[in-house]
């Protein structure tokens, strides 16, 4: 987890991935052990806990933070004054169920760079099956009050 945390600003209750698996020049593999005891499953559904789509693609997006944060070699942009921040979401597919229990592969890929935002693609694979697949963009945002 130190790894994720000297990398992205993302903290629990709010990090969904728990291991880096591999970081290249070309994208970022990290995994999630998807707990039963997440408190999301208490409303997503009652008795048939399913995890959410959208934290699925979240997983994807912090995947991708993590991924910029060792792609960027100019340290002054990866300081902590700067936040990766979601600009762009396209094409999410979901394939399959991520159920309580199951130990998810996310991966990102760098598809191309315009100024400061990132064009991403992303896919999630529980037990070799793809879960989701998303694009999506990443800006780096400097906070000016730091």
């Amino acid at each position: 987890m130190e790894d994720i945390h000297r990398r992205i600003p993302h903290r629990p209750p709010f990090l969904f991935i728990d291991k880096i698996l591999e970081l290249s020049k070309e994208g970022c593999r990290a995994a999630l052990t998807v707990k039963p005891d997440f408190s999301f499953f208490q409303g997503h559904y009652p008795g048939n806990p399913i995890m959410p789509g959208v934290l699925l693609c979240e997983s994807v997006f912090q995947t991708g933070a993590v991924f910029l944060a060792d792609f960027l070699e100019d340290e002054s942009l990866t300081d902590d004054s700067v936040t990766p921040v979601l600009s762009r979401i396209r094409d999410a597919r979901f394939k399959r169920m991520v159920l309580p229990g199951d130990e998810i592969e996310i991966s990102v890929t760098l598809i191309d760079t315009i100024s400061k935002f990132f064009n991403l693609s992303g896919e999630i694979r529980n037990n070799g099956k793809v879960s989701l697949t998303v694009s999506f963009a990443l800006a780096l945002v400097k906070d000016e009050g730091k």
